[in-house]
């Protein structure tokens, strides 16, 4: 075989795989929108604020209960859980797993009839935003058991029996896992090689599962796996014969999880315990995330809310030049950013929450924007927050301890929060995703006409309905009510940022088109390009999120919550305006062609000089041998 005819096959190879995986997560889509959504109208250059204003409250007697929760949580905190000790010894104690079942704190939206406390989706969020900003380790235990365990798929798929068998074990403290990722299938799972055969009343598992959070410790298990050539879901009792946890994984941050390998051999889970149908699996984890996604702004809102009160602190009480360093320019805008994007995360966080609560709007765009959009920024400001601090910033609490100084654990929150860019969908993946679900009406009305496999009739057809499409759209994206300079006069001061989210819709959704009509079938792989389109789009909605809760808090709060949120607006215009300016004017072309040279080994120059510290072995692998290191919690 010539190198030119083994470069064909495997370009032919990487294709087919491509379309397979492709094919997978379209199945898996939700494909009807029966409720309407303000981020899908929102990139489609339609601001439907009506849709979000007035945000929806929960009923009083809900509020009342949800309250009262929240203050029994931080009473507990407060009282009886360490987190220097838990990111000391790199485990959470039984008594505060226990304590904390105690509360109800594991079945915060199980339904009271299921033996969970049934609050809404807001006090759940309230209650991660406070656990977040004290221990997020705890935080990412009550949320993967919470938001992408047993609880929800079997609130949305299961059956009775399923939720009478499994929901009260949920609630009251046994812990569940979710288990999708595999040593080679990460955002792709078409590779999935976990396998369920059928064999008379049971279903055989066999396959190892990586990145397991809470699988070390789990009671329940919410496993993915291949039934014939579809993917399906079930609960499976982790005390099973065949399941041994091969190890216990150690991160970054996070250290008090406990995330494992996990490995099925010949495990016998009973039929009924599949949930939904064979082949929904695939369906059921990406529904089950578009309100378990929740959890992660939730936290994230709790770290930026502790960075502004650590920048505020420091900021009046360190002092260089005769002056408090926060009265310092430079160091006053990094504490803007921090105070503002705290807000705006919060303001995201607690809208999507009410939304996910009132059910009347389909919510998996704003979802994934509150997630993608409250893990960068969050971040960004924790980062910032360590800025601030200096020498401090990096320094472990336990050591400023040490040396007779305030254990301000700024490092530990950073390395803790850098896992949000990546658990349950990196930033990558999310704004692929968020671009599936933001184009949709155009791929409903040109799908054939942009995709590459189309043939010829197909794309004729397509034509006509895209240009009846968009011969109506089109005339509505020219002018609106953000070119009227008394629109949205209600919101004061923040009518213009309004105003400019209205005008950003249409040119946003504008750009869209360009895009597509630039490089049709090819716009898939313009992931650059999309994910600018999808950032916007964040900002966007953030900019709306901060201009509700500031008209909401305003009431008792005064002027304060605007001024917040107009630092929030002028910042986030900024960074939109610097995206637009990318959509057209960028490196990405240039960028992609020297990243081919450089996998093809053209720049292995560049890395002369070095060592490399990296331990030898396979890049995908699974441990060999050992006892399962599984344990109860006592």
């Amino acid at each position: 075989m010539t190198e030119h005819t083994r470069t064909e096959h495997t370009r032919t190879e990487q294709h087919t795989e491509y379309a397979e995986s492709r094919q997978v997560g379209e199945q898996a889509r939700e494909k009807e929108w029966t409720r309407p959504s303000f981020a899908r109208q929102l990139f489609l250059g339609d601001f439907r604020l009506d849709l979000v204003r007035p945000a929806p409250t929960p009923p009083p007697e809900a509020v009342k209960r949800g309250e009262e929760f929240v203050r029994a949580v931080r009473r507990y905190l407060d009282a009886h859980v360490d987190p220097a000790l838990i990111e000391r010894t790199a485990q959470v104690p039984d008594e505060v797993v226990k304590g904390l079942a105690g509360l109800g704190a594991f079945g915060i939206t199980i339904k009271e009839e299921y033996g969970g406390l049934g609050l809404p989706y807001l006090y759940y969020c309230r209650a991660l935003t406070l656990v977040g900003s004290y221990c997020p380790a705890l935080a990412t235990l009550l949320s993967a058991h919470q938001s992408i365990g047993v609880p929800q798929p079997l609130k949305l798929f299961g059956t009775e029996e399923q939720k009478r068998e499994f929901l009260p074990r949920c609630a009251a403290g046994e812990i569940s896992a979710f288990l999708l990722t595999e040593p080679d299938v990460g955002s792709d799972p078409a590779r999935l090689a976990t396998t369920a055969v059928r064999d008379g009343d049971d279903y055989v598992l066999d396959g190892v599962k990586l990145w397991t959070t809470n699988g070390v410790i789990a009671d329940l298990l919410v496993v993915m796996a291949r039934t014939g050539k579809k993917i399906s879901a079930f609960v499976v009792e982790a005390d099973s014969p065949g399941i041994t946890v091969k190890r216990r994984n150690e991160f970054m941050g996070l250290r008090g999880i406990e995330n494992g390998v996990t490995e099925f051999s010949q495990v016998r889970v009973p039929a009924k315990n599949l949930i939904g149908k064979e082949g929904e699996g695939l369906k059921i984890a990406l529904t089950t995330l578009n309100t378990g996604r929740l959890s992660l702004p939730a936290t994230c809102a709790g770290n930026a809310k502790w960075a502004v009160k650590i920048a505020r602190e420091w900021g009046n009480e360190r002092v260089q030049w005769g002056r408090k360093v926060g009265r310092h320019e430079a160091v006053a805008t990094k504490i803007a950013f921090i105070a503002a994007t705290a807000y705006a995360i919060d303001a995201v966080c607690e809208l999507t929450a009410r939304l996910a609560d009132d059910r009347s709007n389909d919510i998996r765009i704003e979802a994934a924007l509150a997630k993608l959009f409250a893990s960068e920024l969050s971040y960004r400001a924790l980062d910032e927050l360590v800025q601030i601090r200096g020498g401090r910033g990096y320094e472990t609490a336990g050591s400023l301890v040490a040396r007779g100084e305030r254990g301000v654990p700024a490092e530990q929150m950073l390395r803790d929060s850098r896992i949000n860019r990546i658990f349950e969908g990196s930033s990558e993946i999310m704004r692929l995703a968020i671009t599936r679900e933001a184009v949709d009406a155009h791929l409903s009305a040109a799908g054939e006409l942009i995709n590459p496999e189309a043939s010829r009739q197909e794309r004729a057809q397509a034509l006509r309905r895209a240009g009846a499409f968009y011969a109506k759209w089109l005339p509505t994206l020219v002018a609106g009510s953000g070119n009227l300079p008394t629109a949205y006069a209600g919101f004061g001061p923040l009518a213009a940022h309004l105003r400019f989210v209205e005008r950003t819709s249409r040119k946003l959704a504008r750009s869209t088109f360009y895009g597509m009509s630039r490089w049709q079938g090819g716009l898939e792989h313009k992931q650059s390009f999309l994910g600018r389109i999808v950032d916007i789009g964040a900002e966007l909605y953030a900019m709306t999120a901060a201009c509700l809760k500031a008209e909401e808090d305003a009431k008792d709060l005064g002027r304060r919550p605007y001024e917040l949120a107009d630092t929030f607006c002028h910042q986030a215009r900024r960074r939109v305006d610097g995206l637009f300016d990318r959509l057209w004017d960028n490196s990405d072309s240039g960028d992609v062609r020297l990243a081919g040279y450089v996998l093809e080994g053209r720049y292995t120059f560049v890395e002369e000089g070095i060592l490399d510290p990296s331990i030898e072995g396979p890049w995908i692998g699974s441990p060999e041998g050992g006892e399962s290191v599984r344990r109860r919690i006592l």
